[in-house]
């Protein structure tokens, strides 16, 4: 149940880091109430696995989920580079994910 939390609180990083670049520089109401809120269950989701969870673990995974899909949804919404090294160092931090996933 704790890897679950921490995943849901990886992809609400993602979604509120996804956010800021709608409300432009926090000028939108909505857009801004939305990051807000998902900043918010991020942190709290966050701080439920740490429960269970190593520290150093939950935060560079829920960091790592927060970086990856923030990357590869910057390509597919905003038309950002998707060179090979940049794809490349993506998959890397995957790697480390998961590595830490297998080690706990």
């Amino acid at each position: 149940m704790s890897w679950t939390l921490l995943l849901l609180a990886g992809l609400f990083e993602v979604a509120w880091a996804i956010g800021l670049k709608y409300t432009q520089g926090f000028t939108r109401p909505l857009p801004t109430l939305l990051t807000l809120a998902a900043m918010a269950v991020s942190v709290l989701l966050l701080a439920q696995a740490v429960r269970h969870l190593p520290l150093g673990t939950a935060y560079a995974v829920w960091t790592g989920i927060g970086a990856v899909g923030t990357v590869l949804l910057g390509i597919v919404l905003f038309n950002e580079p998707a060179s090979a090294t940049r794809l490349l160092c993506v998959g890397l931090i995957i790697a480390g994910i998961m590595g830490l996933k297998l080690m706990t």
